[in-house]
């Protein structure tokens, strides 16, 4: 280890630290896991030669290695222990090209979200994907995972706005997938396979990025209130009946919500017990809006409705304040569950019967636009007790029953490996298995992540 580490310090200098404090942090990330031992050494890379540098010698010496953003991960999969190496591209922030006639951008992977769009908002274009993270999470990241957030059920997740990326494999060579066209099928779509890979298959190191252009006229918020989050379920699902199609739609558990509003010291806040919270944008938006308006309140909900950017703004800032709110709790088990949008009613009702099962309080928020929940399991003490790994694994039971999904945009990292069988079956994860080894044959690639 030690000639490795002269080696690698010999490639990339100062890049290269074993300094306690930088390996304590690569040891977690936002998942509030820990693994057993600090890692061999952190790398942060600032150019393609310094990563292609690294993984040639790690593949060399077979020495493992966790490719790293930001650390904001909810699943463990940037998380790093003994005798492995971490690869960071959080320096790597530069913006390389806008194109905006063809509405094009090319990024290193380590810019944050939020970064990126305050780069973009002054000439009216802007990247989709609106992470609860976009202020703390690196574009590199958010392809990994294949992040989505609160604008993915009209504007897509991650994978629906990237058109090319640069790649480098573990043996250190670089691989420049997909295109910039907007249509291209040229072989297989290497890029869609290698976004939501979670550093498995490759490290990101450029990307082409699909933009939009940021929408018109007013911005229109509902804040709306129901007695039971069943309530403000079946709300969203008629919303989405209707066939309307809002820029964001939040649903917050009673829990969650009284959890928010006491962290923001707005306890008085809330008329009711469960939050919807819908917003529309562009030239229909107030329309849109009103014809959302009308659902709720004929359901029962009661509704306020703004287009003033400020006002909407803070009532989004409910919704965003739901990790931090749930940190001041305790430990926090992170779930990311996601089922039909006719079934949320459902899913709300199952999350509800596990909680009183297990005696354990599951605040719970969901993009409802999308189907996709987060079910907070609180806690105790340094690691997870069997009782919230139980309650976990009858949650995503019953989200496969009722036709959903795992993980609807964290990933699968090192907490979920254990039920990953469980949606593909034994002959899709041995496929799966198989394409690994083929992009890593000697399986250096964060090992122990998804599989």
């Amino acid at each position: 280890m030690t000639d490795v580490i002269a080696l690698l310090r010999a490639a990339v200098g100062d890049a290269l630290s074993t300094d306690a404090t930088v390996l304590e942090t690569a040891r977690s990330d936002k998942s509030g896991q820990r693994t057993a031992a600090p890692p061999l050494a952190v790398v942060t890379a600032r150019s393609i030669d310094q990563v292609q540098a690294v993984l040639r010698i790690a593949h060399e010496h077979r020495i493992p290695v966790v490719p790293r953003g930001a650390g904001t991960g909810l699943t463990g999969g940037a998380m790093a222990s003994g005798g492995e190496l971490v690869l960071s591209t959080a320096a790597m922030t530069r913006v390389l090209e806008i194109d905006e006639a063809d509405q094009v951008a090319v990024v290193e992977p380590g810019i944050l979200n939020a970064d990126l769009n305050r780069t973009l908002e002054p000439l009216g274009l802007r990247w989709a994907p609106d992470p609860a993270s976009r202020e703390i999470s690196t574009v590199g990241g958010n392809i990994a995972t294949n992040a989505g957030g609160l604008l993915c059920a009209k504007y897509g997740v991650t994978r629906e706005a990237v058109l090319g990326l640069e790649v480098v494999l573990a043996d250190g060579s670089l691989m420049r997938l997909g295109h910039r066209t907007i249509k291209g099928v040229t072989g297989l779509d290497l890029t869609a396979l290698m976004i939501g890979s979670e550093g498995t298959l490759g490290v990101i190191v450029g990307a082409t990025l699909k933009l939009t252009p940021v929408p018109t006229g007013d911005v229109a918020t509902i804040g709306a209130y129901f007695s039971t989050i069943e309530q403000a379920a079946e709300a969203s699902a008629a919303i989405t009946a209707a066939r309307l199609r809002p820029a964001a739609m939040e649903l917050v558990d009673p829990l969650a919500l009284a959890s928010i509003l006491r962290h923001l010291g707005l306890k008085d806040l809330s008329p009711g017990s469960a939050h919807l919270l819908v917003q529309t944008d562009g030239d229909a938006a107030e329309a849109e809006a009103h014809a959302a308006l009308s659902i709720i309140t004929s359901l029962g909900g009661a509704a306020t409705m703004t287009t003033d950017p400020d006002e909407g703004e803070r009532m989004l800032a409910v919704r965003r304040a739901m990790h931090p709110a749930m940190e001041a709790l305790g430990q926090v088990l992170i779930e990311d569950i996601a089922v039909p949008r006719s079934q949320l009613v459902a899913m709300f009702t199952a999350i509800r019967r596990i909680s009183e099962r297990y005696g354990v309080p599951i605040p719970t928020v969901a993009h409802a636009g999308d189907g996709n929940l987060h079910p907070n399991l609180i806690y105790t003490g340094d690691e997870v007790p069997e009782v919230i790994w139980s309650a976990a694994g009858e949650l995503f039971e019953a989200a496969l029953e009722l036709g959903g999904t795992l993980t609807g945009e964290h990933g699968i990292g090192t907490l979920k490996r254990r039920w990953l069988a469980d949606e593909l079956g034994d002959e899709q994860v041995a496929l799966q298995q198989r394409i690994k080894a083929a992009f890593d044959p000697r399986g250096i690639l964060n090992p122990g992540k998804v599989f």
